[in-house]
Parts: structure tokens; C-alpha cells; sequence
């Protein structure tokens, strides 16, 4: 019987050596106390939809922790941002932050931060920009929509998130490569402007595959800035189709208060790689239409070098920067 159960207990005993690497890593990723999740734009957008999608990963994995969000909505994001260093750095304090938007608003100087005082840990994904119209819309296709852009100079509006935004960038490149003039209109966020395009109070909207694809049956989408197709808009023709080298969108990640330890950082950036390769996560994403990328704190410095550096040439080029 002794043998027995010394086998058994051996076994036991392997078995749990086997197991323990595992579950104090995933342990280890679990702050010990509820994360606060800030939002620079109002609830209904994609930030908001990745944050949602983010909390719900997050409960599943660490089930005795929130991520709690909290909204600070204006000025396109650039009210939270302004703020983000005010925020205590203990680690448990998170700000959802953009691409390219953090870099025009203080090229544009009409915002009181600068790039360099916002630190990104993570980016998670990435939205391809998109041109829609309402479905109630004359405008059936790409072609008619710049021969109505043409016929009448600066009469069509089109909706987007905020100023000096990846929305508002993407207005002024499709003026400049298709040679028409049109109107852009800011909105706080996809969220408000949501109301304005599907309620056809404006023409249209220079937006993000998201919005589209969870508006199929209220929307026409006209042109996608993709190097391929959406696999959920197969319909939809990509702007290289159209003669115009376009792949961009804008970028989501989430940053943390300066005073933050380079530890605190790692933590979260590594807690929010866990839950992009989780597979609930990947399900969700694609749905949304969300293209997932996993940029830590390790690959930061060369990726926000780039980007500041793509950015700051853009913003010249499209009268978004000082000159």
C-alpha cells in the first residue's frame, strides 16, 4: 500500500512540476489590483470597442481583477493626453493613445503636450482607413464619387474623429491624390459622428474599416487603404486598385504617466501582449475588423522612430504641420 502511494504521490508530484511554470506566469500577469482604463474619445468608437474587448479578455484571464474604464472625451483626444502625466504612476494607471495623432496635434501646436511627453508600453492593432457613404447615398461607387467631387467643388462633407487625427489626415490625402475638394467635418470621436453619417446628415465619412463593417447594411463603403481586399468587404476596392499607393490608418496602444517605472511598464506592456494572443482575443479582432500587432516596450524606440518620422513628413506634405 506504502508503495502505492508514494507512486501515486511521485506522480502527483511530477505532474505539478510539470504544471508550475504555467500558472505562476499567468499569475505573475495579473496586477494585483483593478487597472483604470482611460479613453480619450467618447464611448461608441473603436477605441472604446478595443477597450471593451480588452476588459472582457482581461476578466477572463485574471478573474479577480477590473479594468475599469473611464472617459475624458475633447479636443480629439488631445484633452487626455494633455493630462496623462497628471495621472499617478503606479502602474495601474492606463490611457488609450493613437497613431498618427499623438504626433500632428502638437506639430499642428494648437495642443498644450508634445510627443515626447506621452509613453507608450504597448500597441495593439491597427484600423485601415475607409471612405463610406450612407446607404441611402446617390454615390454607388468610387468613380461616382469623384465625379460628384468634381462637379461641385467643396459641396460634399465627410465626417471623421477629431482634428489633426488619422480620420482627418486620410480627408486631406484623398483630396490631394484624387485631385477634388471636399469638406472635412470633425467629430469627437467615430462614435459622434456616427449619428451624423448614418442619419445622412452629412455625405459621408473618411473613417475606419470597423465602422464600416459593423454598419454594412446602413453604409456603402467606396475604397479601403489596404494592400488587399477586407475579407469581410470582399466588395470593396482597395485604393491601390484605384491607382493610388494608399496602406495606412491609425494606430491604438496604451500609455502610461512618465513617473511610471520602466518595471510597472513592462508589466502592462506584457500583460497586454497576453491577451492580444489570446484566442478569444483574435476571434473578436477579426470580427471588428481589427488588425492585431504586438509592439512592446522592447521594440518601442524603433517603432515610435519611424512613425514620428513617417508622421512629421506627412504632416508637411498635407499643410497638417507648421510650416
Amino acid at each position: 500500500m506504502r508503495s502505492s502511494l508514494q507512486a501515486a504521490a511521485l506522480g502527483l508530484a511530477a505532474l505539478a512540476s510539470l504544471l508550475s511554470p504555467v500558472a505562476p506566469a499567468l499569475a505573475q500577469q495579473c496586477p494585483d489590483k483593478h487597472v483604470l482604463y482611460w479613453q480619450a474619445f467618447p464611448p461608441g468608437g473603436e477605441s472604446d470597442l478595443s477597450a471593451r474587448h480588452q476588459q472582457v479578455v482581461l476578466k477572463r484571464r485574471c478573474p479577480t481583477v477590473d479594468a475599469i474604464i473611464q472617459y475624458k472625451p475633447g479636443a480629439g483626444g488631445a484633452l487626455m493626453w494633455t493630462q496623462l502625466n497628471q495621472l499617478p504612476g503606479d502602474g495601474f494607471n492606463v490611457v488609450g493613445i493613437n497613431l498618427p495623432h499623438i504626433v500632428f496635434q502638437p506639430l499642428e501646436g494648437q495642443v498644450q503636450y508634445k510627443t515626447a511627453d506621452i509613453t507608450p508600453v504597448f500597441w495593439f492593432h491597427y484600423t485601415p482607413d475607409i471612405l463610406v457613404v450612407p446607404a441611402s447615398s446617390a454615390i454607388r461607387t468610387f468613380a461616382d464619387f469623384i465625379a460628384a467631387a468634381k462637379a461641385s467643388p467643396g459641396k460634399l462633407s465627410l465626417g471623421g474623429s477629431g482634428l489633426n487625427s488619422a480620420n482627418h489626415a486620410a480627408h486631406e490625402r484623398l483630396n490631394a491624390a484624387f485631385n477634388v475638394k471636399t469638406n472635412y467635418i470633425p467629430f469627437k470621436g467615430t462614435g459622434d459622428m456616427s449619428v451624423a453619417v448614418l442619419g445622412a446628415q452629412i455625405d459621408g465619412a473618411m473613417t475606419y474599416t470597423p465602422f464600416a463593417i459593423a454598419n454594412q447594411s446602413r453604409l456603402r463603403p467606396l475604397a479601403v487603404a489596404m494592400e488587399k481586399r477586407h475579407p469581410l468587404l470582399p466588395d470593396v476596392p482597395t485604393f491601390r486598385e484605384l491607382g493610388v499607393n494608399w496602406i495606412d490608418g491609425a494606430y491604438r496602444g496604451i500609455g502610461m504617466p512618465r513617473g511610471t517605472s520602466p518595471e510597472a511598464r513592462k508589466r502592462i506592456s506584457d500583460l497586454w501582449r497576453s491577451l492580444n494572443d489570446d484566442k478569444e482575443m483574435k476571434e473578436l479582432a477579426a470580427k471588428s475588423g481589427f488588425e492585431l500587432i504586438n509592439i512592446g516596450v522592447e521594440e518601442m524606440d524603433a517603432f515610435m522612430a519611424d512613425k514620428i518620422g513617417l508622421y512629421t513628413e506627412g504632416a508637411a506634405r498635407l499643410g497638417l504641420g507648421k510650416k
